[in-house]
């Protein structure tokens, strides 16, 4: 009795490796081809345009299952860039980015769900100047050719991660555009 045990303990040992191994091997690590992450928030009543340096990332991916996906994507905070210099030096500084105390702006996903043809919504935990929030929002999902393009765009409150303070002259609100393709 206690070696048939033992052998049903081994067949489903070995049955669980080889299901795990399957999904282990339909995902892929993906490489960034190129990647842009850009913003714009209102300033004294103009649109401030901005973006940052290039996304590192590791990425897990299966084409057939865009809900296993697994992202761990960083940019360096001090490559902010609004096209004035003085400005950017400024939000590299305490009150703003803080970049000698964060270098890094990291996002790390937490789950995708389906939408509809090629539009998933990803939940990431965003860790921004020593704050770490859960946040939401749509992408789009495009394969080209051996290639996959990422997309997304969304809102985010920078007083929710110390960005700046309250200001009548600067809006709260900074829409973030993230773009990304991946082979």
């Amino acid at each position: 009795m206690n070696l048939h045990i033992h052998h049903v303990f081994i067949i489903f040992f070995l049955s669980f490796l080889y299901i795990f191994e399957g999904q282990l091997l339909a995902q892929k690590q993906w490489q960034v081809k190129s990647s842009s992450v850009t913003f714009k928030i209102k300033n004294a009543g103009f649109t401030v345009d901005g973006k940052f340096g290039a996304i590192e990332a590791t990425i897990f991916l299966d084409k057939d299952k865009i809900e296993n996906t697994q992202i761990e994507a960083s940019i360096e905070a001090k490559t902010i860039d609004t096209g004035i210099e003085s400005r950017d030096n400024h939000l590299r500084k305490q009150e703003y980015f803080d970049v000698a105390r964060f270098p890094k702006i990291i996002m790390k996903s937490k789950r995708m769900t389906k939408l509809g043809l090629g539009t998933y919504e990803g939940v990431f935990d965003l860790y921004l100047k020593g704050i770490i929030k859960e946040i939401k929002f749509p992408f789009t999902y495009t394969e080209v050719g051996d290639a996959v393009k990422l997309n997304a765009e969304f809102t985010l409150n920078r007083l929710d991660f110390g960005i700046g303070g309250s200001s009548w002259i600067m809006s709260d609100r900074v829409t973030i555009m993230i773009m990304l393709t991946i082979d």
